[in-house]
């Protein structure tokens, strides 16, 4: 059996146990791509809802929760999704080195942590925000010391308030058209034939469904996502100018 038909398989059996037992159950963390498969899947179920959240707003992996129907009515934010949000700090800033997100990330993989245990790593220049499972919240705590050669501490954010929240660049430039293409190129300073193979190689999601037209047309507030690339909001068009080219506003994850 293939990849996406074990996949597939799991996602189908979940949302049977949470049917036949009328309870809630919840998926490891997702990444774009099978979010994209999830919500194909389920779209024309009536047996259970989908809802899906990360620990934050527009978080780019994601755990899924099936709802039955006697459930349905539950919001995102009365669901009470099996994670939790760790800060990893360095012991001494003054000392520590210029960390990034593949530091991190390669810190947690070597603690043989399967990568459908952790969601979204946000950096800041104080360390990283991790979400978790909630079951490895404390063997993390308990394991990571060292990020690269810089010891680092591990706390779990219990304050709401503490949480983490994306940080954003705008960015507004001239397109002859707003299609997905040129708005890609734009939020990443590249050539639009260098970013047409993302698209055309399944690599980019449009408010998390999977989009492979070069000419697709995004709509005000859509979340554009590149997978290697990353995520960006169109604002929408400001202004046309006398040739017929358009002035666009872009709101790009930093």
């Amino acid at each position: 059996m293939d990849r996406d038909s074990l996949f597939e398989k799991r996602m189908r059996d979940l949302a049977s146990r949470a049917y036949q037992r009328d309870i809630v159950l919840y998926s490891d963390f997702l990444n774009l791509d099978e979010l994209h498969k999830i919500h194909s899947l389920f779209s024309k179920d009536s047996s259970v809802t989908v809802c899906t959240f990360g620990g934050y707003d527009c978080a780019e992996r994601q755990m899924a929760a099936f709802l039955p129907d006697a459930l349905s009515y539950l919001g995102e934010r009365e669901l009470d999704y099996p994670m939790v949000c760790l800060k990893i700090q360095p012991l001494s800033l003054k000392f520590a080195e210029k960390l990034t997100h593949r530091d991190y990330l390669g810190a947690l993989l070597n603690l043989g942590i399967d990568r459908a245990m952790l969601g979204d790593l946000l950096v800041d220049e104080t360390g990283a925000y991790c979400f978790c499972k909630d079951n490895m919240g404390q063997f993390l705590q308990e394991n990571l010391f060292r990020v690269r050669h810089t010891s680092v501490s591990v706390i779990c954010v219990q304050n709401e308030e503490d949480l983490p929240s994306p940080k954003f660049q705008e960015i507004q430039g001239t397109v002859a058209s707003v299609r997905l293409d040129v708005l890609i190129a734009l939020a990443f300073g590249e050539s639009r034939s260098k970013v047409v193979p993302y698209i055309e190689g399944g690599k980019v999601f449009v408010n998390g469904r999977l989009v492979t037209s070069n000419g697709y047309n995004p709509r005000e507030g859509d979340l554009v996502s590149v997978r290697q690339k990353g995520r960006f909001f169109y604002e929408g068009t400001l202004s046309q100018t006398k040739k017929g080219r358009y002035s666009v506003l872009l709101r790009r994850y930093v």
